[in-house]
């Protein structure tokens, strides 16, 4: 298909102006979320006038694909479709068959990381037959289960998501247009004093530092030492394929840094003054310390952002 919408550009908003907006939280949140709702109703709409029997979702890491997907076929089936969420993070290989990075730690950003074969193979069966079998995938263990998962969609819609989903190697066997490709990516910053302050890749690690701490068991160390690899992941293996994308989903919110401000707060002084990482923990505490904080209670219980703070 191919791009079909102009990018949109990264708008930059004040602080004073956001934490103007943040006096009255519950509207400004309102409006946010039904801004996303809006979004999430256009990129249902364009998949259903596409035709398309699959729909391949990325973005990069922290952008909201999980939520989002599930956001995406929710509204597709509302609108009389059966629909069905897939994650690519099912068809990642045993830990131990990962590529190696130069110093010979897993390459979890590799595409190679998954079974690129099985991937096709799955795709093409939900296409051709409307369901298949997916494997399952043990984060915990890093390697797979025993036993299949059965997918069965009919002639409806199944959304892949995935940092990998825009890749052409995973949708290779399928028939011309069967596939709608949508990109994921947070396109609003911030800014103080007339100085871009806060880029989304700001907001990004935080989403993925509370969303850690709080649910995958990972310290503050880990993810700061794992940070670094990923952007680089990003550039490398998501981003180029931007251009293959037939839309953008931009997945902002502009109250979100006022809410995860007092999140972030609560993980300041949690590195050692000697962690090669504790200026960057401290420097990202400073930047959203400049959001008046909203409180969490405020967000509702079925908001995207609920992905990254529960």
């Amino acid at each position: 298909m191919g791009n079909t919408e102009i990018w949109i550009p990264k708008r930059l908003v004040e602080t004073g102006l956001l934490n103007l907006a943040a006096a009255a939280p519950e509207t400004l949140v309102a409006y946010c979320e039904q801004d996303y709702a809006a979004r999430i109703a256009d990129a249902a709409a364009q998949i259903e006038a596409s035709g398309a029997h699959v729909v391949m979702l990325t973005g990069p890491s922290a952008s909201g694909k999980t939520t989002t997907a599930h956001k995406i076929a929710g509204c597709i089936a509302a609108r009389g479709k059966r629909s069905v969420v897939v994650s690519l993070d099912n068809f990642y290989k045993d830990v131990k068959d990962y590529p190696l990075l130069p110093d010979g730690t897993p390459d979890y950003e590799s595409v190679d990381a998954l079974d690129v074969a099985e991937i096709n193979n799955c795709l093409l069966s939900l296409v051709e037959t409307g369901k298949a079998e997916i494997p399952d995938f043990d984060f915990s263990r890093e390697q797979r289960r025993q036993g299949v998962i059965p997918i069965e969609v009919g002639d409806g819609v199944v959304v892949v998501e995935g940092i990998h989903a825009l890749n052409p190697r995973l949708t290779a066997l399928l028939p011309e247009g069967s596939a709608f490709k949508i990109y994921t990516s947070m396109r609003e910053e911030y800014s103080a004093n007339g100085r871009r302050a806060i880029a989304t890749r700001d907001i990004r690690l935080a989403r993925r530092m509370v969303r850690d701490h709080k649910f995958r068991g990972h310290s503050l160390e880990k993810t700061f030492s794992m940070w670094p690899a990923v952007c680089e992941g990003e550039d490398k293996n998501i981003k180029v394929f931007k251009p293959e994308a037939d839309m953008i989903l931009d997945t902002s919110f502009s109250y979100e840094v006022c809410c995860l401000a007092p999140f972030v707060a609560e993980l300041r002084g949690g590195l050692a003054p000697d962690s090669p990482y504790a200026a960057q923990l401290e420097e990202l505490c400073t930047l959203f310390a400049l959001c008046a904080p909203i409180a969490e209670s405020y967000m509702p219980r079925d908001s995207m952002l609920r992905e990254f703070i529960g």
